[in-house]
């Protein structure tokens, strides 16, 4: 992949040499590179393509290049190209890229930002990359690791909010609460609902770790258009979130629904079981980690569970479940044809000396049997097998790319 921005580097040169000196040609010019969707998600490298640190780098890089080279050849017309990218930045690449943007301003390479991700990005400097992209052109932005609280929030949704077109916006980590009694807290809650509600486009919306304990329906009533992918993880949800999501219109239209990290155990079960009914035909993305359901539980909400019959993945890691609970799940889902994977845990039965009930913690760190478990591998597979479902893929494995983007479904 590098050899491939290289090579086009190098072409863009030519081209613009051409134009300087065979005006005629410009109309068999390249007008537009579009270099989105090329990146991996930084899980798991494919060895085939570039990370995103490294493509934004390499971007950046043609982009500062072409604009010296252009200061030293003044007098030739080059013809523009409209340079489409996802670009990725944090503290060390921040520089770099502000000012392969301002280059770009004034460059025949104009990038045009589709996806912009930023992590652990001071408030000033994630402010100053948003003002230098092009309104038009962005589709996502995703802050995370930005510890930003409230207050950044109310600074920066503003210089988001200008982007009329962005279709997905991703909070991960910036730990608002929204609970905060002070003044100042809730004005600053006030202030952020006002600029979400400016957005038209809006299809994503991910909260994870913000807590909005019974404050769910003052951020989803503000919002113009029924979302379609929503992710609430570790927000500290409370029963009537839950139900006032199931009755909200945005029930009806979601294809991605994450939960994680959400006590659905007790008082939240029943409300979660409306909610399932009310999205359920159109739920595709299921992600219920670390929500603290056990085999009572979860034999409660599978006849509601397997009436969402477009599922395909199903996320359930991190729950105290036992072998015959996960049996039970397997042989009732049989009738979700569209299912496709199912991220389980490790069963409580493999475990030894597990305190009741165990914390979530206890269940990610905690030793397990490692024969016992691969017996129950081997015998789950089986049971797919004899149904018919060898394509259906049960795993442990969160760390791997299972998890559908929103825009992938």
């Amino acid at each position: 992949m590098q050899a491939v921005i290289l090579g086009l580097t190098a072409r863009l040169h030519t081209l613009e040499g051409e134009a300087g000196t065979q005006p005629l040609c410009r109309k068999h010019a390249l007008r537009v590179l579009d270099m989105t969707g090329l990146l991996d998600d930084g899980v798991e490298q494919d060895p085939g393509t570039m990370s995103m640190w490294d493509c934004t780098a390499a971007v950046a890089r043609t982009c500062i290049a072409q604009q010296h080279g252009r200061n030293a050849e003044q007098g030739q017309v080059p013809v523009p190209v409209e340079v489409r990218v996802d670009l990725r930045v944090n503290r060390a690449s921040y520089a770099f890229l502000r000012e392969a943007l301002r280059s770009s301003l004034s460059s025949p390479l104009r990038l045009c930002c589709r996806d912009l991700r930023a992590e652990d990005l001071p408030m000033r400097n994630t402010v100053a990359l948003l003002q230098l992209l092009d309104a038009g052109c962005l589709r996502r932005v995703d802050l995370r690791f930005n510890n930003l609280g409230l207050r950044g929030l109310s600074v920066i949704i503003p210089h988001v909010a200008r982007f009329q077109h962005l279709a997905s916006l991703r909070l991960h980590y910036v730990h608002g609460d929204s609970r905060q009694p002070s003044v100042d807290g809730e004005d600053n809650f006030r202030y952020f609902l006002a600029q979400m509600g400016r957005f038209t486009c809006l299809r994503e919306l991910s909260m994870g770790s913000s807590l909005l304990s019974g404050r769910l329906d003052q951020l989803l009533s503000t919002l113009q258009s029924p979302l379609e992918s929503l992710e609430l993880a570790f927000c500290a949800l409370v029963p009537e979130d839950l139900q006032f999501l199931a009755r909200s219109s945005h029930a009806a239209h979601l294809k991605k629904l994450d939960l994680s990290g959400n006590d659905l155990s007790g008082s939240q079960l029943t409300p979660f079981q409306g909610l399932l009914q009310a999205a359920g035909a159109t739920l595709l993305h299921l992600e219920l980690t670390e929500c603290q359901l056990a085999d009572a539980q979860l034999l409660a909400i599978l006849p509601t569970l397997t009436r969402c019959v477009n599922l395909r993945y199903l996320g359930l890691y991190g729950n105290p479940l036992s072998i015959a609970g996960l049996k039970e799940l397997l042989r009732d889902s049989v009738v979700q044809a569209e299912l496709r994977t199912v991220v389980h845990p490790f069963p409580v039965d493999c475990y030894e000396g597990l305190p009741w009930p165990p914390p979530a913690s206890v269940l990610l760190e905690a030793s397990i049997n490692e024969e016992k478990f691969a017996r129950v591998e081997a015998e789950l597979h089986q049971l797919l097998l004899a149904s018919g479902r060898a394509h259906v893929l049960w795993t442990t494995d969160i760390y791997g790319r299972l998890a559908a983007d929103y825009f992938s479904l």
